[in-house]
């Protein structure tokens, strides 16, 4: 897809929401917050809010009031309004001075009444009615403490965050992760009476948890907005088993039944899940130095998809860890900097040598126009020539401000080719490299044997060693690449040794990071016994197990693993490739993997009549537009693949893919614990949890009061996500762009 068609459906949203915003107090969650942040940027609501006297505030429930001088706000979530939301709303509302309130949401008023229980056929007789939302602005009122105040509530939806032209991510769906094998076994025991489920296969939405199914509602509900902006009638297709409930809501989605009637465009929508190929997300074969900067730089606190680059360099401070909190720090998105949206958009889609060859050139490009004094040098680009090219705007002020965007992608730059990680890319790679060769040629047990020797104690590492975290990230990749594999008494015994040998390194380490201590479930070491480690690790090989399997069920799409013979090497082959290659196969055979969703009873006659009359069934490479989404994360060497792929195959086609979030391969484990593993981080222990909780509740999974159950999905985001830090630790989501 072009730039218009998703950042339009963006910046149009926020229009909307910035003609209220006159002298309020706005009060913004993270979702969206990151929107506004890659759409438009804080400034432009800023400069609609136009009073100094009234700011920009994080949606919480600590959240500072607003005062006798400040009588309206604005209230903008990307939630359903229900529960700790309308609460916090409450709360916030009730210790200020209020007269004025607005508050919008990025969930359709349809789904309002999904939540509450109201009948589908009641929902029908209601359209064009909103008496969910009414309501609320009669309590909004009644918290005001006066019937006579201004009361609105509307459904805006503020869905993406538009991070590149060919890619658009869904901050406030960023914990959404497919399911694993074993997940049956818990949606069994919360469901106790009714017929037991035997694989994914047979998962459907009804055997889906109420929090699984309203999550996957609210997405559908901003995709179905989405495909209303561009004027498309979209047929639904997925690969994999959540997707195919995603994909079958969005079919059957009521207000997107209505509005397919009238639309003149046609699209072609196809979800995919994440863990059938969790290789592409762990791996390091990307040669892209976004990748590289999003893995090693700390995260922007409050955002999924952007990092903090430390702007003391351009200042007066010593580069000290102790004046890196007193500068507010950069970020990656220049939404309203066009040179430094057209370098960010240069990083995105090349190599890494040439990216960083682009950055000077903008860097030089930009120092002449400010008739700097730069020298210029030939040869390899290194960081300190970076520096030196940047340092030249530190004591410009007005060359500062003018070129402030590019700077902090400089220095984004600069900041990743320094870190001690990135070194650590090539190794990481040469390891994979060496074991997609031997998973060819040796059994697992064999493979697990050549890993053994590099699990070492804290006292026997060096910083070329591999830490606890990465050693993890490696099994994650050895299993996921591999699939399935038969069971016999060596692989047993193999297992063991890595399972004893990872057991007494978790217990031997002087600190655990945060997430040895979510995997252990031991706060300290000193807490943390053979036996828990032990067992800890025990539930991870299960679940090693269940990701070699997560392509089972797959008849087509069955192997990412392509062999080696006497002229090439074993390779890797992303299942995103070769779902792509498969819709624009010029001899268009029926999918065999890729599943058509019915959007009603003439679909199905349609599909039905296909099997002995010739009626060509519908497939995704009919329409123009291809929106491809990954349900559980996308790599921006993935978004490029695709996007590359497709113009290959069909020139004519424009794509946008999709997905919850920006992954990269990971490769750090400081600070925020930026780990691509985390998948092994909760998904053992909550099992067992829950497991224990439905043993004794068999009516279904119960929760603390007024806390919902965790969704499914949730336990596993962290597989390629930070995790989510409390509120209050948080600094303003907005704080990079204010300070700019």
């Amino acid at each position: 897809m072009n730039t218009p068609g998703v950042l339009s459906f963006t910046q149009q949203a926020w229009e909307q929401v910035l003609a209220k915003a006159k002298r309020a107090v706005v009060y913004l969650d993270a979702a969206c917050a990151e929107s506004l942040h890659w759409g438009c940027g804080s400034s432009r609501l800023l400069e609609a809010v136009g009073s100094p006297a009234c700011y920009l505030r994080e949606f919480e429930p600590a959240a500072v009031g607003g005062g006798v001088e400040q009588p309206k706000a604005v209230f903008v979530l990307s939630s359903l309004l229900k529960g700790r939301i309308v609460e916090t709303l409450r709360d916030i509302i009730c210790r200020s001075h209020f007269q004025y309130c607005v508050v919008v949401t990025a969930v359709n008023h349809a789904v309002h009444l999904t939540a509450n229980h109201v009948p589908a056929a009641a929902a029908a007789e209601l359209e064009g009615q909103q008496p969910v939302f009414e309501q609320l602005e009669e309590k909004l009122c009644e918290w005001m403490g006066n019937m006579n105040y201004t009361a609105e509530v509307l459904h805006i939806p503020l869905l993406l965050a538009p991070v590149a032209p060919h890619l658009a991510l869904t901050p406030a769906f960023a914990s959404l992760f497919p399911l694993l094998p074993q997940d049956v076994h818990i949606l069994n025991s919360a469901r106790p009476d009714r017929r037991r489920l035997g694989s994914l296969a047979e998962v459907d939405a009804t055997a889906l948890t109420p929090e699984l199914l309203l999550q996957i509602r609210c997405l559908v509900s901003g995709l179905s907005s989405l495909c209303e902006h561009l004027g498309v009638r979209e047929e639904c297709f997925a690969v994999g088993a959540l997707s195919r409930i995603i994909a079958a809501d969005l079919a059957n989605f009521a207000p997107a039944k209505n509005r397919r009637k009238t639309a003149t465009g046609r699209a072609s929508v196809v979800f995919v899940d994440r863990t059938l190929d969790l290789t592409g997300a762990v791996g390091h074969h990307g040669d892209n130095l976004v990748e590289k900067i999003l893995a090693v730089l700390p995260q922007l606190p409050g955002h999924t998809n952007d990092v903090m680059v430390n702007m003391v360099e351009l200042t007066a401070l010593q580069d000290e860890e102790e004046n890196q909190n007193v500068v507010v720090p950069g970020c990656l998105a220049q939404s309203n900097d066009p040179a430094a949206k057209a370098l960010w958009e240069a990083l995105l889609n090349t190599k890494h040598k040439e990216a960083v060859m682009e950055v000077r050139r903008h860097l030089v490009e930009a120092a002449s126009r400010e008739n700097l004094p730069i020298k210029m040098s030939v040869g390899r680009v290194t960081p300190g020539q970076l520096m030196s090219y940047i340092q030249l705007f530190k004591n410009n002020l007005k060359s500062l401000g003018n070129h402030c965007g590019l700077l902090q992608l400089g220095l984004a730059t600069v900041q990743t080719l320094k870190h001690p990680q990135t070194a650590k890319w090539d190794n990481f790679l040469a390891f994979e490299r060496l074991l997609l060769q031997n998973i060819g040629e040796s059994t697992m047990s064999v493979v697990l044997n050549q890993l053994l020797p590099m699990i070492k104690p804290l006292n026997q590492r060096t910083s070329d060693d591999y830490s606890p975290e990465e050693l993890l990230v490696l099994l994650l990749y050895i299993y996921s690449v591999g699939g399935e594999f038969s069971v016999d008494k060596d692989l047993g015994e193999g297992e063991e040794k890595v399972k004893k040998a990872l057991a007494q390194v978790f217990c031997e380490e002087s600190e655990l990071s945060p997430l040895l201590r979510k995997i252990t479930g031991c706060d300290s070491s000193i807490n943390l016994t053979f036996h828990k480690s032990k067992s800890a690790v025990d539930e991870l090989f299960t679940l090693l197990r269940d990701i070699a399997g997560a392509r089972n069920l797959m008849k087509q799409f069955k192997s990412v693993y392509v062999p080696g013979n006497h002229t090439h090497q074993a390779s890797y082959k992303p299942l995103l490739k070769q779902v792509v290659e498969e819709i624009f196969n010029p001899e268009r055979p029926d999918p065999v993997d890729i599943e058509h969703m019915s959007s009603g009873l003439t679909d199905l006659l349609k599909t039905g009549f296909s099997m002995f009359m010739k009626v060509s069934r519908p497939h995704p490479s009919d329409h123009p537009l291809l929106i491809l989404f990954v349900v559980g994360g996308v790599t921006v060497s993935e978004a490029k693949m695709i996007k590359d792929l497709v113009l290959s195959l069909k020139p004519g086609t424009q794509l946008c893919a999709g997905s919850v979030c920006c992954q990269q391969p990971s490769v750090t484990w400081r600070q925020q614990n930026r780990d691509a593993s985390a998948v092994l981080r909760v998904g053992c222990r909550l099992r067992r949890e829950l497991s224990t909780i439905t043993a004794q509740n068999p009516g279904g999974i119960p929760t603390m009061p007024g806390c919902p159950p965790p969704a499914l999905g949730e336990r596993y985001r962290c597989l390629l996500l930070p995790p989510t830090q409390p509120a209050k630790e948080l600094l303003s989501p907005l704080a990079s762009q204010t300070a700019h």
